[in-house]
């Protein structure tokens, strides 16, 4: 969503936040609760859906449209509604009914934490980047992810999340590839259902987002996604079904773009016959911020509620009602769901109880995440881990000295203290600033290499730089590359000349490692110079740690890649972002969508041919394939078995190197010639913990969900009979298994 007008963060250190937030309790705690409601529709023991009913039948009209609309938004000047200061500095208010015990909607963002902390007087852990944690490819980790959110949400007093982010790396380029879980639908929809279930299960709204094909940023309020209605059923919409059976989120948040002509939300298709209609989903659908363009066509289409203001389903939508441009029963169907997601989340039933939130808990769940997040893409000679041997180590550029870089816009955390590296003299938060934690990987390495001399350069002088790596055992150069909603990026290569740094470092330096900190793929051209390449992402409040236990081996990496890395851009379907034409506007000054130039658009030609079946498809070898990562140790794969009648497969994975690690196992599938889509398809995965020298047999039951395509004369999914092959490996390009079987 977009807050282009914020106020500068005032944000604490960890203790003041923590004081404060002790007081807040105690000032905001009532001194006496009032009598709770009774009435049939707050008998837990009964269904959501039924006590949405009941509760339903007692609502006037008036406050059935309370219901359906925002109330501005806090810290935003232009969007201050009347009641804006009931909502607890957070993106939302949806207000409830008081006098039938229904409590507002209370929401805030929390993409990869809670946001607005600092500016609120309080203290939020910031996870790894959600792209970040996909590379985990560990459902464990994603539920983890989920209830810490879930219950940091809580501890400030919010009842819903504005996060789960799902759009598929259609375009590496967009701004918001960190906020979501990759190129996969399997793999993203997966890790985001796992993480919405155990967020929704702390008793908050669970959401889930940017529904559908948000896929860039450029011209995001106007872009028509041009797409076959199969392309979009076994891709971007299939991520979004997926994530929804498995989490069972009791929103959706509908995009800002349309899709195939009308807006996303007031889509017929999408969300009346896709999402109510073939997937029964129960919950409510909600704009983005200023993403409602009408009243009767939305209403119709499937549109429950308008944010943050009531331009559209506030006064309007009454008289809508009133004149019966609306139906009653269209009306009922709106509030119906909105009460349905608040029972089948809880916060009916286990109102919100502000607390100080667990710091030490917080971060030591951020460091295992990160652990398990950051990918090994080159190690050259063995030139990590860092052992005694290595006594000076130059540490070089990104910042490493003081911190390390977050994602902006909507998503952006405050870190304690304020932005570690002053932008334009500032350490507060702003829209778009580019914020730096206080997580020092220089500060961590020291602490665990205590015996070596680490020293740090800017890397403004390459040649500096060079001098300094060239003095030094080992050379660690950081690339940053920062990305935020409200922007795409221009190319793939890192900013401000780090590539010219790197490659003068390794020059000078035979063991130069680069770690990355990245929203999404970079290219390379120092590649071949380099003895390692790390990717740590965009690492959260703990980031420093899990990098350095990484890089001294005291964690063996198991990040496999969640998106391929192109060698160029000119090997993406699309090479460049079309930029608006003159006169086209793509801005939203207001609650209200003005954007203007329909003519804008962008036809994803490519259809099911997304990331990795790109690739295959059109034969271009990538940087680094999808799935791939390297490890300390070694796995061999042996003894392949399917079972047709099962839909599983079988087969042996060996640890047949000298440490302990876990194994992403890797399960691709191919369909019948006659479904006419060659490429293969991830279709499971398993993480294998394995000491040296062990052997498991491992067994992955084949998802049904991408074992079929959709039929759009029939509209709907069936099985192609005939030969299916299997494939099993490291990666989707190292699969030394392979088999057939017949399904019918």
């Amino acid at each position: 969503m977009p807050h282009s007008a914020l106020k500068s963060s005032v944000v604490l250190t960890t203790a003041a936040a923590l004081a404060l937030a002790a007081v807040s309790v105690s000032a905001q705690r009532p001194h006496a609760r009032p009598e709770p409601v009774k009435g049939p529709w707050m008998d837990a023991s009964l269904p959501p859906d039924q006590r949405a009913d009941l509760a339903l039948k007692q609502m006037t009209l008036d406050e059935k449209i309370a219901m359906l609309h925002g109330n501005g938004m806090a810290h935003v000047q232009e969007w201050e509604m009347p009641l804006t200061y009931q909502m607890n500095g957070g993106a939302g208010l949806v207000v409830g009914v008081p006098r039938l015990g229904i409590p507002p909607i209370v929401m805030s963002d929390a993409a990869y934490g809670v946001r607005s902390s600092g500016d609120n007087g309080r203290y939020s852990t910031a996870l790894p980047s959600n792209f970040a944690s996909a590379n985990s490819w560990d459902t464990n980790s994603a539920c983890e992810y989920g209830k810490l959110i879930g219950t940091e949400l809580r501890n400030q007093g919010f009842t819903m999340t504005l996060g789960g982010g799902v759009n598929l790396t259609r375009e590496p380029r967009n701004g918001r590839t960190f906020e979501y879980m990759g190129e996969d639908p399997l793999l993203a929809g997966t890790l985001v259902g796992n993480r919405i279930k155990c967020e929704q299960a702390q008793h908050v709204i669970g959401d889930i987002k940017h529904y559908a094909v948000n896929d860039q940023e450029t011209g995001r309020n106007i872009v028509d996604a041009r797409i076959s209605r199969r392309a979009l059923q076994e891709t971007d919409l299939l991520a979004f079904h997926i994530g929804i059976n498995i989490g069972h989120p009791a929103a959706v948040m509908c995009s800002y773009n349309r899709i195939n002509g009308d807006y996303a939300c007031e889509n017929t298709y999408t969300l009346h016959d896709v999402l109510k209609g073939q997937w029964q989903f129960p919950g409510f659908v909600l704009s983005d911020w200023g993403g409602t363009h009408s009243t009767a066509k939305a209403s119709a289409a499937g549109l429950d509620n308008e944010q943050p203001l009531d331009t559209y389903y506030g006064d309007v939508l009454k008289t809508a009602v009133e004149q019966h441009k609306v139906p009653m029963s269209d009306l009922d169907d709106h509030v119906r769901r909105m009460l349905y997601g608040e029972f089948v989340s809880g916060i009916v039933d286990h109102p919100t109880q502000k607390s100080v939130p667990d710091v030490e808990a917080g971060l030591e769940t951020a460091r295992h995440m990160e652990e398990k997040s950051i990918v090994l893409l080159k190690n050259e000679h063995a030139v990590l881990p860092l052992g005694p041997k290595v006594r000076t180590i130059a540490l070089i550029g990104g910042h490493a000295d003081v911190g390390m870089i977050s994602g902006g816009g909507s998503a952006q955390v405050d870190p304690p203290g304020g932005n570690t590296v002053a932008v334009n003299g500032r350490k507060g938060g702003f829209w778009q600033a580019h914020v730096y934690f206080p997580t020092s990987p220089l500060k961590a390495l020291q602490a665990k290499m205590p015996g070596a001399r680490i020293t740090y350069t800017s890397g403004d002088d390459p040649a500096a730089a060079a001098a300094a790596a060239r003095g030094a055992d080992v050379a660690i150069v950081f690339g940053t590359q920062w990305t935020s909603e409200g922007m795409d990026l221009s190319s793939l290569s890192l900013p401000d000349n780090q590539d010219a740094l790197i490659e003068q470092v390794a020059s000078a330096n035979k063991n130069t490692v680069v770690v990355l900190e990245t929203g999404t793929a970079v290219t390379m051209p120092w590649l071949p110079k380099v003895a390692g390449v790390v990717e740590a992402w965009y690492a959260g409040s703990a980031g420093h740690h899990a990098l350095a236990n990484v890089l001294t081996g005291e964690v063996n990496p198991t990040g496999k890649l969640a998106m391929t890395f192109p060698a160029s851009e000119a090997d993406l379907p699309h090479p460049t972002i079309a930029h608006l034409a003159p006169g086209m506007q793509d801005t939203s000054s207001s609650g209200v969508n003005t954007g203007t130039g329909t003519g804008y658009s962008v036809s994803y030609d490519e259809g099911l041919k997304v990331g990795y079946k790109w690739y295959e498809s059109e034969h271009k070898q990538p940087l680094f394939p999808f799935g791939f990562g390297l490890s300390y140790t070694t796995y061999a794969y042996s003894g392949l078995k399917t079972d047709a009648s099962a839909k599983s497969v079988t087969f042996s994975v060996k640890n047949t190197g000298k440490r302990a690690g876990t194994e992403v196992a890797e399960v691709y599938a191919t369909l019948p010639d006659a479904a006419g889509e060659p490429f293969q398809r991830l279709a499971g995965w398993q993480r294998v913990d394995l000491q040296p020298g062990e052997s498991k047999t491992v067994t992955v039951m084949l998802a049904p969900d991408v074992l079929q395509v959709f039929d759009e004369g029939a509209e709907r999914f069936h099985m192609v009979p005939g030969t299916y092959g299997v494939r099993v490996g490291g990666s989707s390009a190292d699969e030394p298994l392979k088999a057939t079987m017949e399904l019918q």
